[in-house]
């Protein structure tokens, strides 16, 4: 995925659409850290419509079946002290 800094992908807003378009989601940086990804509404279609929910996706994990154990915090509050 090619990288952009956020004030080069600003100043040339139509070659990275262009890029997304051609070649595919391309990357927004600041001070060198990932913070965006721009594409092509035609590859955001696919992604989004796919019908497939969180939870489907979850149990997608290389992780399930692992033996992972995981504990939930059932109390109703945390006892969070507030200034």
């Amino acid at each position: 995925m090619e990288q952009w800094q956020m004030q080069t992908a600003k100043a040339k807003l139509s070659a990275l659409v262009a890029a997304a378009r051609k070649d595919g989601p391309q990357e927004i940086t600041v001070h060198g850290k990932p913070v965006a990804v721009v594409t092509a509404v035609e590859d955001y279609g696919e992604n989004r419509l796919t019908g497939r929910k969180f939870w489907d996706l979850i149990r997608q994990s290389p992780m399930v079946g692992s033996g992972i154990k995981l504990e939930r915090d059932n109390r109703p509050h945390r006892g969070i002290k507030l200034k």
